[in-house]
């Protein structure tokens, strides 16, 4: 497992899809809702991803672990429009300091979202500003640490009569679970060949 910075940005920016596409069709037209997230890392040796807290008050997964991101907007051209926006909103991290690196294929939730996981470089010191309607707070975490299988699990949910295959990392206290989670083991997958099989296919819903 490398631990370069240039080695995992050049893998990164190699092997994810050119960042920046335009959403195909207009809002509601197409197989599922839209949404986008910013995968935001950290320029240094060892590359920290950012992720925060969602407020406990939520109606929808309150007190649980995600990235900064949100639905598609009438105005938004592209999923990059979409994260840039709730970034600022969300986390106070300003479309400047964004770097572009590429973007993970599209993921479908259980929920029928079709979620777009922008990846991004962004400075190391960071000045945040956290919506407190959004999040409770905010944290840094070495992205090597989603490389390793020990904290890796997939466990089986069930969903009415549906069952499926969910990914959880417990990192700490923290149990990262679901798209959080596909997402950041895809990304371990790129930059560090971590081998996790997340045995289905993220792109449809199950």
């Amino acid at each position: 497992m490398t631990s370069s910075p240039t080695g995992v940005f050049e893998r990164l920016e190699a092997q994810l899809p050119l960042a920046g596409l335009n959403w195909t069709g207009r809002v509601g037209e197409g197989e599922w809702p839209e949404a986008a997230v910013l995968v935001a890392l950290t320029a240094e040796t060892r590359p920290r991803v950012l992720l925060g807290r969602r407020a406990k008050h939520l109606p929808t997964h309150p007190g649980e672990v995600a990235f900064p991101g949100g639905k598609r907007e009438l105005q938004d051209a592209s999923p990059w429009v979409t994260a840039r926006r709730e970034a600022l909103e969300e986390v106070g991290l300003a479309g400047e300091v964004i770097q572009p690196l590429g973007e993970l294929a599209p993921l479908v939730t259980r929920t029928g979202f079709e979620v777009h996981p922008c990846v991004a470089r962004v400075p190391v010191d960071l000045d945040l500003v956290v919506e407190r309607a959004e999040f409770d707070n905010v944290f840094l975490r070495r992205l090597e640490t989603f490389a390793d299988p020990n904290l890796f699990r997939l466990e089986v949910m069930s969903y009415g009569e549906h069952s499926r295959l969910v990914p959880h990392y417990q990192v700490g206290e923290d149990n990262i679970w679901g798209v959080t989670a596909a997402v950041l083991a895809q990304l371990a997958n790129v930059a560090y060949d971590a081998g996790l099989d997340l045995k289905r296919d993220w792109t449809k819903k199950p």
